[in-house]
């Protein structure tokens, strides 16, 4: 066979053969091992891709219960980020067929804590050993006895359900809630009072892919690159009924969507102010800090980004669209920004970084307030101070309305 070893003749033609079959075998141990490391590296940016873009069909339970005492009203849970946070917080549990809210921290230390039982919502709390704790708290716009209606805004991609909630007063003045990656509409509902207290009817919106309103083609989040379109019908909905000026109020990658709707919609200007919390302003910053969280090299997670970005990824993605980063640069347009904003973000979110944050704040000091956070986590800055929260949003609602 052309290019194979000669099988040696005599004794003095061994010790070639021999180094002649050692070239060989090294070169194939060595183009297996780049195989090998190649296609290893493929699966990482395949796992990290899909975990950006592709929506959650199921929540893990990264928190341990030690113990429950529904006769003291308290609850036991190993100690870590989450559970040492002071605030108030849902505790889903049962693979989210149970729901409770828990409140101030009331004994533990660095192994475990232990905080109070608020109340159950449903499911059984007796026996249960892991959950999560979420940003969430209110459940339903009826808990805050306002009236309040299911209503339906036509979206691009079909009816999304949405809930209304008047002013108490007659009000032109409106505020569109925006929940994050992974979330829904009640992820909102703690703005709620401090809006409806300042005199706006809010509207709470759902937008393709979150489990609610209906999917895109692809299933596939944008970033915001495409779901801005689905707020763009809400700013429409909101004028057909009455509104004469909107306010925008995003979480996390709610605040991404907002400012894409400021930025490329061609109703942006009934658009009066925005209100962000831990907004994913720096797209490129945030896909970094989460492969340095995952340990992941930074060739990796630059791959990661040019395959959300480009047609030949849509095979890994499963995007109809590659991703538009350049678009999404927030920071790059920050002096297309018209509107005045207000920011709020902790130093330690831990999941979207506050770099951004700043450096808009940083660009923008004409128009964009920023109000930094120390402890707070992600997106939980309600929770952890619900007071401090309200004081900062509705301060900047009534330098807005002078």
């Amino acid at each position: 066979m052309k290019g194979a070893p000669r099988m040696p003749q005599d004794d003095a033609d061994a010790p070639r053969f021999a180094r002649r079959v050692g070239i060989l075998v090294t070169g194939i141990v060595a183009v297996s091992f780049w195989i090998v490391t190649l296609l290893g590296a493929l699966a990482v940016v395949t796992r990290f891709v899909r975990t950006i873009v592709v929506p959650r069909a199921k929540r893990t339970e990264p928190v341990r219960v030690r113990d429950v005492d529904l006769a003291r009203g308290e609850i036991e849970f190993d100690a870590d980020g989450d559970s040492r946070t002071p605030g108030r917080y849902s505790f889903w549990f049962d693979d989210d067929e149970g729901h409770a809210r828990v409140g101030d921290i009331t004994g533990g230390g660095a192994v475990t804590v232990t905080r109070r039982i608020i109340g159950v919502d449903f499911g059984d709390l007796r026996g249960v050993s892991r959950g999560r704790l979420g940003s969430w708290f209110h459940l339903a716009p009826g808990e805050f006895g306002h009236p309040y209606s299911d209503v339906t805004i036509e979206t691009e991609r079909g009816p999304a359900p949405a809930w209304l909630i008047p002013a108490a007063e007659p009000t032109d003045r409106w505020v569109v809630m925006v929940h994050g990656w992974g979330g829904r509409r009640p992820e909102c509902l703690r703005a709620v009072e401090t809006f409806h207290r300042a005199g706006y009817t809010c509207l709470i919106v759902s937008y393709r892919n979150d489990g609610e309103a209906p999917d895109s083609a692809d299933g596939r989040y944008g970033l915001g690159d495409t779901e801005w379109r689905d707020v763009e019908s809400a700013l429409l909905f909101a004028g057909e009924h009455g509104a004469g000026g909107v306010v925008l109020a995003g979480w996390s990658m709610g605040g991404a969507i907002s400012l894409q709707t400021v930025l490329r919609s061609g109703h942006a200007a009934s658009v009066t102010g925005i209100v962000l919390d831990s907004p994913a302003v720096d797209w490129h910053d945030i896909l970094a800090f989460q492969g340095t969280l995952n340990r992941l090299p930074e060739p990796i997670t630059r791959t990661v980004v040019r395959t959300l970005g480009n047609g030949w990824g849509r095979t890994i993605s499963g995007l109809a669209t590659p991703i538009d980063f350049a678009r999404l640069d927030v920071l790059g347009q920050a002096d297309r920004l018209r509107v005045p904003i207000h920011i709020l973000h902790s130093r330690d979110d831990g999941f979207v970084p506050h770099n951004g944050s700043a450096r808009l704040a940083a660009l923008r000091p004409d128009i964009v307030s920023y109000d930094e956070w120390g402890v707070a986590r992600h997106a939980r800055l309600w929770n952890y101070d619900s007071d401090r929260w309200d004081r900062s949003v509705s301060g900047w609602l009534t330098g807005l309305e002078g």
